[in-house]
């Protein structure tokens, strides 16, 4: 079964539908599909590299194929923006203390929607619902900053016991290729 992109579903409000089948019931059939050629491949929760990769929860970003990295290979921890949050650094610490990882890669992206947003989105959530919400929406105006002050967060966590191989990049969504930024 081959899955359609986003750009092909067409737009609609409330459920996502794809005539009566949900997107959700179209996963949910894919996985049986998956499921019905599964085999255990025997691996354990300890990723083969060591390695525990931060990104962005974009869907244009495919980590696996975009680093070269395999089943098992990392650990991957996702969220809006790729920041280092609280709820980060808790995985980073699980991720290292309780199943090995050494390295730390970061990963933000050009084009990011923490660009166009600010934290009055919070504000904004507040008067709709009645309830501010207790996390910060972490925006940023400069990718490379918010690289770097997320390798100054990992570093600098006392949660943390490996932080001399943190590393930080900006992956470029119109060319696939990653950039490097200086801590410094």
């Amino acid at each position: 079964m081959s899955m359609t992109t986003s750009a092909s579903v067409p737009a609609g409000s409330g459920r996502a539908t794809l005539g009566e089948e949900t997107v959700t019931d179209r996963l949910v059939d894919a996985n049986q599909q998956y499921a019905a050629a599964f085999s255990d491949p025997g691996m354990d929760a300890r990723p083969v590299l060591r390695v525990a990769v931060v990104a962005c929860m974009d869907a244009r970003l495919d980590l696996h194929a975009a680093l070269g990295l395999e089943l098992g290979d990392c650990h991957t921890i996702r969220n809006a923006g790729g920041v280092v949050t609280d709820d980060v650094i808790r995985s980073l610490t699980i991720s290292q203390r309780a199943l090995g990882t050494r390295s730390v890669v970061l990963i933000h992206h050009t084009n990011c929607g923490l660009e166009s947003i600010t934290e009055e989105f919070r504000h904004d959530l507040e008067m709709e619902v009645g309830q501010r919400p207790a996390w910060a929406v972490e925006a940023f105006r400069d990718v490379d900053q918010d690289v770097r002050q997320s390798m100054q967060r990992v570093r600098t966590s006392p949660f943390l016991l490996h932080t001399g191989d943190v590393r930080g990049f900006v992956f470029d969504v119109k060319s696939g290729l990653l950039r490097e930024i200086d801590p410094a």
